[in-house]
């Protein structure tokens, strides 16, 4: 009997799937030091609010109703400031190292020297808002960030950003230089009663 229940319990242990915990990597900013405590003031045109309400409703840069499927484009624009609109970020000229001889359209030493964005994005949502909407709109702003990068790697390496490869350290360089032309920049407040918006 003892024989017949350990090998049922082995049978369960191997057979049984196990779910796995869903999330949203994100790396936390470092523990500030002694001496930086001082405030860091941000321009209010770098900053765009995304606020979700109790009612899974979107708030986007002080207009009320903006469709999720509307925020990805909302959120490009915003970062790359095609226009040199006056509300939206401030650029600053950045010099970016790249691999040399990495790309034709690139200086044979791999500098590439342009215009980056200050521009932040500032989400917040109520308590009461719930854990898919909250997902869904996460998801909207990593894929502008992401088609950004995705636009730059195919432009300058003919490639997708997803396909470099890692383990390649040219590559992996150029992934890394990618990612600070482009940055993660998004903010999550805690959450409070922000109520309807309406």
């Amino acid at each position: 009997m003892a024989d017949i229940a350990f090998l049922l319990l082995i049978f369960f242990l191997v057979a049984t799937t196990m779910d796995v915990d869903t999330g949203l990597t994100r790396l936390l900013p470092p523990i500030p030091e002694d001496e930086q405590k001082e405030e860091v003031k941000v321009n209010k045109r770098n900053v765009l609010v995304v606020l979700i309400n109790r009612n899974d409703q979107l708030m986007v840069g002080g207009q009320f109703g903006t469709r999720v499927d509307e925020l990805k484009d909302i959120v490009m624009e915003f970062f790359t400031n095609p226009t040199n609109d006056k509300t939206l970020p401030e650029k600053v000229t950045k010099e970016i190292q790249f691999p040399p001889g990495s790309s034709p359209l690139l200086p044979p030493n791999g500098l590439w020297v342009g215009s980056v964005s200050k521009g932040v994005i500032s989400l917040q949502n109520d308590r009461s808002t719930t854990y898919k909407k909250y997902l869904k709109v996460q998801n909207e702003l990593v894929a502008a960030v992401n088609q950004l990068r995705q636009d730059f790697c195919q432009l300058y390496f003919g490639k997708d950003f997803d396909d470099l490869n890692m383990n390649n350290p040219t590559e992996k360089e150029i992934a890394e230089a990618i990612r600070d032309r482009y940055k993660m920049n998004i903010s999550e407040a805690e959450p409070k009663n922000i109520g309807g918006l309406n």
